[in-house]
């Protein structure tokens, strides 16, 4: 799996440790995840996950964030199992890497170390039911009071809701300042005047929700960097973070592409297997090649921030623009190979085409990926300073 030019030997033993823990400890999990409650179910899942090991990948040992390359091989394997399991997992490292670079060394040690053993969750609270993409229309308010902050407002799509026993949130100081008037603050989930207001069923099963702060008091010391510098907090960890949805996106599609070529090499349509005709090797041939370009570009922006970028905005952006619109296309094909086996509920493809969906939203849509890498292009051409520059592309 790991036959890409941007790998150092240590990767090989790693891909191949994550192969098996996925195959041996999520994919037993999958099916029972999609029935049960779906805090219930994460819970599991985080709990497998820290017997074995597996979160420090996401979350970075409390002194650094994670490393790229090994972040998105861990997605990669177990998105190719659960989605489900794959998208807790990654909000545990969403919602730790803020603290871990804009926190100090007593929050890093509350939060991030628990985390990375499976005794906390973490969230990553930005969406709020009128700003999505727009992170400027922010109204969730913190306000100075004494020694500390008083938050109200609501959240909402917030993954891990219900799961989590912290959350990273982004609130207004400044109703003046537009995005420059955000910051960024860690609200434990027994705080007084938090609670999630309810869960949110979704397409395939997730635990997410919509959360409600009211007259939430929190201590100074919780606001991570300075005041204003929210949006920073928040575009500095979608910078790390967005390549690995590509990854994410591309155990999905590696799956689909497995179950498809297991189908179509043993069913069997007017005499002979559906891969002995040649529309089924074409579309076994653009899946493939789809793959091996999101795979591609997932692990080049991997490879480059582990190697020491100050910011991947554009290798990233593009990473999961093209990882996730391919593993649509790949999985959508997947399920046409099957037939009417593919729309059943309990096959791997139909679960598959569910889950897939939400990755070309999350963390910003396609259609923000292609203004943002559109500015970059701009940039590098000198046209920084072009009129119309694009929601979501301002860098921290």
């Amino acid at each position: 799996m790991t036959t890409l030019p941007f790998f150092d030997p240590e990767h090989a033993d790693l891909a191949a440790r994550l192969d098996a823990f996925a195959r041996q400890s999520i994919e037993p999990l999958a099916a029972a995840a999609e029935r049960e409650p779906p805090v219930a179910a994460g819970q599991r899942f985080v709990d497998v996950a820290a017997a074995e090991g597996i979160l420090p990948i996401f979350t970075g040992d409390g002194a650094s964030g994670p490393a790229l390359r090994p972040l998105c091989l861990a997605r990669e394997a177990i998105a190719a199992c659960s989605a489900f399991a794959d998208s807790v997992y990654a909000v545990q490292g969403l919602g730790t890497f803020p603290i871990v670079r804009f926190g100090d060394a007593g929050l890093r040690a509350r939060y991030v170390d628990p985390a990375a053993r499976g005794r906390a969750v973490a969230a990553f609270a930005l969406t709020e039911p009128g700003a999505g993409s727009d992170a400027a229309a922010i109204r969730t308010t913190a306000r100075r009071d004494g020694g500390g902050y008083v938050l109200d407002g609501t959240k909402t799509v917030i993954s891990n809701a219900g799961l989590a026993t912290f959350y990273v949130v982004f609130a207004r100081t400044s109703a003046e300042a537009g995005s420059k008037g955000l910051s960024a603050f860690v609200v434990d989930a027994d705080a007084a005047g938090f609670r999630v207001e309810r869960q949110i069923e979704l397409l395939a099963p997730h635990p997410i929700g919509e959360l409600r702060f009211e007259a939430c008091r929190i201590p100074a010391a919780q606001r991570l960097g300075a005041e204003g510098e929210g949006l920073k907090v928040a575009l500095s960890t979608l910078d790390v973070f967005r390549s690995s949805v590509g990854a994410a996106a591309c155990g999905m599609a590696r799956r689909a592409l497995d179950e498809a070529v297991r189908h179509a090499s043993t069913r069997r349509q007017f005499g002979s297997a559906l891969a002995d005709f040649q529309a089924t090797k074409l579309a076994l041939a653009d899946m493939a090649t789809d793959l091996d370009a999101a795979r591609l570009l997932v692990y080049r922006a991997a490879w480059v921030k582990d190697g020491g970028a100050a910011r991947v905005t554009r290798e990233s952006s593009m990473a999961k623009l093209f990882a996730t619109e391919a593993a649509q296309r790949i999985i959508d094909a997947a399920v046409q190979i099957h037939g009417g086996v593919g729309v059943t509920r309990g096959a791997a493809v139909e679960r598959l085409y569910r889950e897939i969906r939400a990755l070309r939203i999350y963390e910003g849509t396609s259609e923000i990926q292609r203004l943002v890498i559109a500015d970059q292009v701009l940039r590098s051409a000198g046209g920084a300073d072009s009129p119309g520059r694009s929601p979501g592309s301002e860098q921290p």
